[in-house]
């Protein structure tokens, strides 16, 4: 595992356990490197309980609850998709906070236009608060996957103060 993304994910999981909050993750492009980051820092299984990797549409709405009518209409790589996908991770695994990650990691990107490296997040917070953000990377396949993996954990940090 990469040193950046332990040290991110171990920022946050002071953040985390200072408030007491559990997380789990819901990610396509990034195929787990955001679980990953978390599960590998000392005392995750204190808050850290799940992650769903989905990368198919029929995944997101199988194990997510994305609505197929969603999906047409926004394509996987949206606002709406992501916002959908943390709140039925958050609600399956019955944590405080959902995280959900999808993109185009490339090299190629959407049949709709969509960029390569164009990724949306969206942490679901307690209270029903719900941040998204969207973000451009440059780089290989796996340079994307790393840029967005530490974007996810660093502004889930910020976002909690």
């Amino acid at each position: 595992m990469n040193e950046e993304l332990i040290n991110a994910a171990t920022a946050l999981s002071k953040t985390l356990l200072s408030r007491g909050l559990t997380v789990t993750t819901a990610e396509s492009c990034t195929s787990g490197w955001v679980g990953s980051s978390l599960a590998a820092v000392t005392d995750s299984s204190r808050f850290y309980s799940s992650g769903f990797i989905t990368y198919s549409d029929r995944a997101k709405q199988r194990l997510l609850g994305v609505s197929s009518e969603t999906l047409r209409r926004y394509t996987a790589v949206s606002e709406q998709v992501v916002r959908e996908m943390a709140e039925g991770a958050k609600q399956r695994a019955g944590d405080g906070i959902g995280i959900a990650v999808s993109g185009y990691a490339g090299p190629d990107g959407g049949e709709d236009g969509t960029p390569p490296g164009t990724v949306w997040f969206a942490w679901h917070l307690p209270g029903d608060q719900v941040h998204t953000a969207c973000r451009q990377f440059e780089g290989s396949s796996e340079a994307v996957v790393h840029q967005a993996t530490l974007f996810c954990l660093e502004e889930l940090r910020q976002i909690l103060g």
